[in-house]
């Protein structure tokens, strides 16, 4: 990542941060704010040992040999040869949808997965210039980053919906006056806390997606074929759905269809569209130099 968008995450981390540490507090007072924190770093401990594990869980991915799949390992090794990395492992989901996504904490312990649809649907050109995009992500190092913000989002959510039942079962607590947190104070960061939080992650999740299309349209020199890929997959996308936890869903190439969540009402990807245009002005920029490296051997010659 750029150092502007490095310091664009970690701000935004930061933000989710703070606001898993205020949760705390309207739970628990000066103890929760302590716990809440106390949480927030196991949170990011986990995220970044068990990242891929989990999110293989939550998809619904099966790890593949070289034996099951030697096709999709030698695309995905030749690719990564060209982004300079080592080869991810290789995961499929059984799922007619066509989607795929990459995971892991860095790229010595990465993960490629594809649906079954996508292996389908795609020709061999797109289903390479996905596996760059996936790569892509890879090598950005921001793969890990969702990760941590998907689980810290999740926290929040999870302890708003507790403060829920707290207000409803056991009233407020007597010291919310003391502590600056009325009723209306304390239901407004309930409702609020996980809105906000979503917002952070699904704004962390679409300033990716463009880096991992340039990236993925450089390894595989064919970003006409990324912007195929794309088309076809947002508009099977509408049609099939991916039945795969919410948490989840900002992993993969384009939104999958899944149901109505809190996420649901947002976008955790960029307009395919505007991502599509952004590949075609890459794709007319790659011609052009050809074409001057051409003419330009052509008058030494």
């Amino acid at each position: 990542m750029s150092g502007f968008n490095t310091l664009k995450t970690t701000l935004l981390l930061g933000a989710l941060t703070g606001l898993l540490v205020a949760m705390g507090g309207l739970l628990g007072g000066s103890y929760g704010m302590a716990l809440g924190f106390a949480l927030a770093l196991v949170m990011n401990f986990g995220s970044y040992w068990f990242s891929d594990k989990i999110a293989l869980s939550m998809a619904g991915a099966r790890e593949v040999s070289f034996e099951e799949a030697p096709e999709l390992h030698e695309m995905v090794a030749t690719l990564a040869r060209e982004a300079g990395l080592p080869k991810p492992r290789v995961a499929v989901v059984c799922a007619d949808a066509p989607n795929a996504f990459a995971t892991g904490r860095n790229a010595r312990h990465s993960l490629v997965a594809v649906t079954t649809g996508i292996l389908r649907i795609l020709n061999r050109r797109e289903l390479e210039a996905v596996l760059a995009h996936e790569i892509g992500h890879i090598r950005n190092r921001d793969i890990l980053v969702s990760a941590i913000a998907a689980t810290i989002a999740g926290a929040i959510t999870m302890l708003a919906q507790m403060g829920q039942f707290a207000m409803i079962f056991g009233g407020a607590r007597d010291d919310e006056e003391d502590s600056g947190f009325g009723l209306i104070g304390s239901l407004l960061m309930i409702i609020l806390a996980p809105l906000a939080a979503t917002i952070i992650q699904l704004a962390i999740s679409r300033s990716r997606e463009f880096g991992a299309d340039r990236a993925g349209a450089e390894t595989s020199r064919d970003p006409e074929a990324l912007a195929s890929a794309l088309e076809k997959l947002e508009a099977y996308a509408q049609r099939i759905p991916l039945p795969v936890n919410p948490a989840v869903s900002h992993l993969f190439i384009v939104k999958p269809l899944t149901g109505f969540s809190l996420q649901s009402l947002f976008s955790s990807h960029p307009p395919t569209a505007e991502r599509v245009a952004r590949l075609r002005q890459i794709a007319a920029q790659m011609r052009s130099v050809e074409r001057g490296a051409v003419n330009s051997t052509r008058i030494t010659a």
